[in-house]
């Protein structure tokens, strides 16, 4: 291919992207109102000058909305990119946005590349050739070894919200190919011996890393989270060892196949509420140079504006029937071929919001979503607000969305915080929060219970910090949450002082304690199980650097809060009684002649005051789901002073303790061969602390 020239004939209109079919290569994207097209071929993602430009004709390469064209024996690898042009003399009352030397992204490209690509070269008007992002033909051949996508029931899951770059990029992480997909496989052992389930990804679809406030670039730092997608069907080029060779959908692949073969689902964190060409004065990478005044919200007086509930620059125009489209063949794409397990939707209530910006009681894209037979097994969970205020937890439109609770990490914080009279909203939230979901006929599994994610403190954090210290960021710590309901104990960040220390690490396993004896989908960020930290810095969307990267040698430093995580899951895991697909009802079950759930104040004979504004204690008996299970006694102590709890009478049967969180490592959660009953019928239980008793016939203590 030194100086080859291609043939074409007009080609089909979909599928969409460039399809490598008998005989060369089919390309089709859409573009309603443009008036030329060219198509611009590459010998590498590094070339600044085509070896073909192929100009399409709309008598012949023009089908409804659709340009396309067939390249008689083009190989995969080949490089290439677009050049749309049309009216864009009028943006003001038309919206259209066209300029026809700009070098344009396929938005169905399954490999893309950005070595060249400049952001501020985009910006501006004219020939960005130069600077340009390049999409890589590929051949889509792979072998999936019978692999197909996990069928775990929501009740059992347990969720690991990672950042796939920060996972493995430290050098203490120890892997071959740190900081991509392949060094994360390297990892899978850790995540199979953690006992999680699903790992909860945040943005893998290509990202422009250069999509940051001008004052953070000059400080050297990038956007490092990645909610700033350009390329929807495209894994991200950082995240790949060999990017410039078009290895993004295998390697892709090889980690889902690998996490699978462990037993371990994949969700991705997508993000479709906006995208990286930002509002007016944005980069023209794809969508505004191909759809027109489509595929963003614009305003219907001066068609030049955005509308922005992202605040991020722009709002995608979801509910648009050609976007509609877009995005629902996209995730089933990411399903069918990539074989991903679930979605979170970034900023998803965006998703419900009209071309002209008003809430929809039924928004297309949503259902759409929802009712795709290729998603029908898929978990959709929902991050239900979005920028600008809309707040739609407990009340997201469709029926099988899950959502991010919210109202559950605060209350939780709250409680551990020691805040007085959370008791009744503490066991509404450890029941599953049937005030957000029951009234709708939903589940406890719509609830995904968190206290910490990617965004906000870590869980180490959040008991060392008064305030957030977002310094390194450069904005003079104006961004990131101010709302955060941490506490310090006594001193700001690290201290020497063993008492403080002490009360930091039994926090830490509180939460964890908590949150994974609550009924609905627990979720756990990346570190908090090794007390990772950022410092104080709560908004560490920049920094990919050891600020941000999980540093593993902290998994031996902190080896006890490590061990008492893999216990808390292995004991949820052995009862189904905190696994229910349905809500407590407090009736008795026949065969036990006991309620399903019993609430406790710490003497039994005192019933639970649920108004009672200055208690921080609450204990609950919680009745085994199968019949070889055991019962369990959980109590939460978040008062500083120690009390002396009863334990409820189980006819032929004693308590063995199981967890007690203020003990030392070891002791602090025992696993049940190593359990001894408890004789007494009380239990000194410390201030600050859980603790939890497993039931077991006389005859087998």
């Amino acid at each position: 291919m030194q100086n080859p020239h291609f043939t074409t004939k007009p080609g089909i209109p979909q599928p969409y992207g460039a399809t490598l079919q008998e005989g060369g290569v089919n390309f089709s994207i859409l573009s309603r109102h443009a008036e030329t097209v060219e198509l611009l071929l590459f010998h590498t993602a590094e070339c600044t000058e085509p070896f073909q430009i192929i100009e399409l004709e709309k008598s012949k390469n023009f089908t409804f909305f659709s340009w396309h064209v067939f390249v008689r024996h083009l190989p995969a690898g080949v490089w290439y990119c677009w050049r749309v042009d049309g009216p864009s003399e009028d943006t003001h009352h038309s919206g259209l946005n066209f300029d026809g030397e700009k070098h344009l992204l396929d938005p169905w490209a399954r490999a893309v590349s950005d070595t060249l690509w400049d952001r501020q070269k985009a910006c501006e008007p004219g020939d960005n050739g130069p600077h340009a992002m390049r999409a890589m033909v590929i051949n889509d051949e792979y072998d999936w070894e019978g692999d197909k996508p996990l069928a775990i029931r929501s009740e059992k899951v347990i969720i690991y919200e990672l950042h796939v770059g920060g996972f493995t990029r430290h050098p203490s992480a120890d892997v071959e190919h740190p900081g991509t997909f392949l060094g994360l496989i390297e990892k899978i052992p850790y995540l199979k011996e953690l006992g999680i389930t699903h790992v909860e990804l945040l943005p893998v679809m290509a990202f422009d890393e250069q999509d940051a406030p001008a004052h953070t670039i000059e400080r050297g730092l990038h956007n490092y989270w990645g909610y700033s997608t350009h390329s929807f069907f495209s894994p991200h080029p950082g995240y790949c060892t060999a990017p410039e060779e078009g290895v993004h959908q295998q390697e892709f692949r090889d980690l889902v196949k690998a996490l699978h073969k462990a037993g371990i689902g994949v969700v991705l964190d997508v993000v479709f509420n906006h995208t990286s060409e930002s509002g007016v004065g944005g980069p023209m990478i794809n969508f505004k140079g191909m759809f027109g005044n489509s595929f963003y919200m614009i305003d219907p007086v001066d068609k030049s504006v955005f509308h922005d509930y992202t605040g991020c620059g722009n709002t995608v125009n979801a509910n648009h029937p050609l976007v509609t489209r877009y995005i629902i063949s996209c995730l089933e794409y990411w399903v069918r071929e990539m074989h991903v397990d679930g979605f979170r939707f970034d900023l998803a209530s965006a998703l419900s919001r009209g071309e002209d910006g008003a809430v929809l009681q039924d928004p297309p894209i949503i259902w759409g979503i929802e009712l795709s037979e290729h998603l029908n097994k898929t978990k959709l969970i929902a991050e239900a607000w979005d920028a600008t205020g809309l707040y739609q937890v407990g009340s997201f439109p469709g029926s099988r969305w899950a959502e991010w609770n919210g109202v559950y990490r605060d209350v939780i914080r709250r409680f551990v915080k020691g805040d007085h009279g959370m008791i009744h909203d503490l066991a509404t939230r450890i029941c599953g929060s049937s005030d957000l979901y029951q009234h709708s006929d939903r589940l406890p599994i719509s609830s995904i219970n968190f206290v910490t994610c990617h965004d906000g403190f870590t869980l180490n954090d959040l008991f060392s910090y008064n305030e957030k210290h977002n310094e390194a960021n450069g904005e003079d710590s104006r961004d990131g949450c101010n709302h955060n309901l941490s506490y310090n104990f006594g001193a700001e960040g690290p201290t020497d002082d063993p008492e403080i220390n002490g009360i930091r690490r039994r926090q830490i396993k509180n939460v964890f304690a908590i949150l994974l004896i609550s009924e609905g989908v627990p979720m756990l960020l990346a570190g908090d199980e090794f007390m990772h930290t950022q410092q104080g810095n709560n908004n560490g969307y920049c920094q990919d650097n050891e600020l941000s990267w999980l540093n593993w040698n902290m998994t031996e430093t902190n080896a006890d809060i490590l061990r008492f995580v893999q216990h808390m899951i292995k004991l949820r895991k052995r009862h189904s009684s905190l696994m229910r697909r349905h809500f407590f009802t407090g009736q008795i079950i026949e065969e036990r002649g006991l309620p399903d759930i019993c609430w406790h104040t710490a003497g039994l004979s005192k019933p639970v005051d649920w108004n009672d504004h200055d208690s921080r204690f609450l204990a609950c008996k919680v009745i085994a789901s199968e019949e070889k299970e055991a019962d369990i006694y959980i109590a939460m102590n978040m008062a500083p002073e120690a009390v002396n709890i009863q334990l409820p009478h189980i006819q032929d049967k004693l308590w063995c303790l199981s967890v007690d969180t203020a003990k030392s490592s070891e002791r602090d959660i025992i696993p049940p061969g190593e359990q001894k009953p408890v004789t007494s019928t009380s239990y000194q239980m410390q201030g600050r602390s859980v603790v939890i008793f497993e039931n077991r016939d006389k005859e087998q203590a």
